[in-house]
């Protein structure tokens, strides 16, 4: 960890923050979804619900369904609405939701969406956003969590994180913040897609225990004596 005052090498300072937070956190296990078509069903199969929930609605749909498009296209309105009572508000809506997901997955060449894993990545973001919740963000995270991106990519728990560390700054926009951060921390970056979705789970994880939007824990931070944010405190 380095010493209060003194100022890392710029090159090495975010894998120094990377491998403190996997000191801390611990590393990241795998996630349950394995391909595109399926992250867009944890992205959607719960709203406003932490990981807990949202894995047991997860696994409820792959126990009563199915987590494939053909599967959920045939399921009937009673087996998904069972399972999106377990994700949160407006079950009804995601019901709507997941098949509409699952008539766009059947117009693709995959309906797994594993075909876009090998497309120029403009062309894959723009397939991926065609779903329901999936934006420019979401869509570089598929991308990046099943191999296929060697960039960063960020939800909202780790870019808050990032910034607060002194990578970009607010913007007036979520997006010209995400823009913002990912362009200061572009320099420091591997390209390495394995070790950059290690650094997008650990920043989320950290963003949702101690640098949470409210109350953050900053005495409890490793990273505290190199973050701007909790200097300011």
């Amino acid at each position: 960890m380095a010493s209060p005052g003194k100022r890392p090498d710029a090159r090495g300072r975010f894998r120094a923050i990377v491998a403190d937070l996997e000191r801390l956190h611990g590393r990241p296990k795998p996630p349950l979804p394995r391909n595109p078509f399926q992250w867009i069903l944890w992205e959607n199969v719960a709203y406003l619900l932490d990981d807990a929930h949202r894995e047991l609605a997860y696994r409820a749909l792959e126990k009563r369904v199915g987590l494939t498009a053909d599967r959920i296209a045939r399921a009937s309105a009673k087996s998904l609405r069972e399972v999106t009572a377990l994700g949160g508000m407006h079950p009804e809506q995601r019901v709507d939701r997941l098949r509409e997901i699952a008539e766009l997955a059947l117009a693709e060449d995959a309906p797994d969406l594993s075909h876009v894993l090998d497309l120029p990545t403009a062309q894959a973001r723009r397939i991926l956003k065609k779903f329901p919740s999936i934006g420019a963000p979401g869509a570089d995270r598929i991308l990046l969590l099943c191999g296929a991106l060697s960039e960063l990519a960020l939800e909202s728990n780790g870019l808050r994180v990032a910034v607060r560390l002194g990578y970009g700054e607010e913007g007036s926009s979520y997006a010209a913040t995400y823009r913002s951060a990912l362009a200061a921390l572009a320099p420091e970056l591997p390209a390495d897609a394995a070790w950059l979705a290690r650094a997008h789970h650990l920043l989320r994880t950290h963003g949702r225990t101690l640098c949470r939007r409210s109350a953050p824990d900053c005495d409890a931070c490793p990273l505290a004596d190199r973050c701007p944010f909790a200097r300011a405190r």
